[in-house]
């Protein structure tokens, strides 16, 4: 549990720097979307989802009933929204960016399995399981809700992004890019297509063994390997002084 809550503080860290540096309009930095699902996955199947959606979007792609030309959003209704069982939300915010309003929330997954009953996420189908010496993961994105809203000010080049960032080291996915810094995997739709549907397939092969685990242990090996040279050390030390000490009686 100690180990699981340091990785889910690191990732935490890390999600908010980009989403800051999203809202303040980094480009060249990280690229902007209109759409994003962030997955945190731990080797037991559980999970930390971070959705980050522009109201429109979100309305369009599932089907939500926000108005993308409202003020702020409640939060409670937001959290309504994704809230079902299994999976709780913990944190939600907003911003604005391009002229349109953001949610930002986190939730926390019990099982990665059940989340295609959550409505927010019943486009997409997940399996995940072991097989041989790999974790396989695998989710199918399917059809939206393409529900009509209206002129929003899309030009057109908007992005939607699946990322997963995994706990152990990856042995291949189908991204066809890169593996990002801190085991990231990213998988890119324009907007048109997702709208339109236009299946997105999302695959990883990991090792069983968590990486944060793996260096937790070499650190742990390293501080004894450490101390015990630090307890030679004294203790020759020590001896020397007896010595010197014995022969000074003489």
């Amino acid at each position: 549990m100690r180990i699981r809550a340091l990785a889910l503080v690191t990732m935490t860290t890390m999600t908010a720097i980009a989403a800051l540096a999203s809202a303040c309009g980094g480009a060249g930095l990280f690229r902007q979307y209109e759409y994003e699902e962030d997955m945190f996955l731990s080797l037991d199947g559980s999970a930390t989802v971070y959705v980050n959606s522009s109201i429109a979007a979100l309305d369009t792609l599932r089907g939500a009933s926000f108005d993308p030309g409202a003020g702020r959003v409640d939060r409670e209704t937001i959290r309504r929204f994704f809230t079902s069982p299994g999976v709780s939300v913990s944190s939600v915010s907003q911003s604005r960016r391009s002229g349109r309003r953001f949610i930002h929330v986190r939730l926390d997954v019990d099982d990665v399995h059940r989340l295609g009953s959550a409505p927010p996420f019943a486009w997409s189908t997940y399996r995940f399981e072991r097989t041989g010496d790999r974790f396989v993961y695998q989710q199918t994105v399917g059809a939206s809700a393409a529900k009509d809203v209206g002129a929003v000010g899309w030009t057109g080049r908007e992005l939607v992004a699946f990322r997963l960032h995994l706990p152990s080291k990856i042995e291949g996915n189908n991204t066809k890019r890169e593996i990002g810094r801190g085991n990231i995997l990213i998988w890119e739709q324009t907007l048109a297509a997702r709208r339109a549907g236009t299946p997105l397939d999302l695959e990883a092969r990991m090792q069983t063994q968590s990486i944060l685990y793996r260096t937790l242990w070499l650190f742990g090996l390293t501080f004894v390997a450490v101390a015990a040279v630090f307890a030679c050390v004294i203790g020759w030390v020590l001896r020397k002084g007896r010595k010197a000490e014995a022969a000074g009686a003489l």
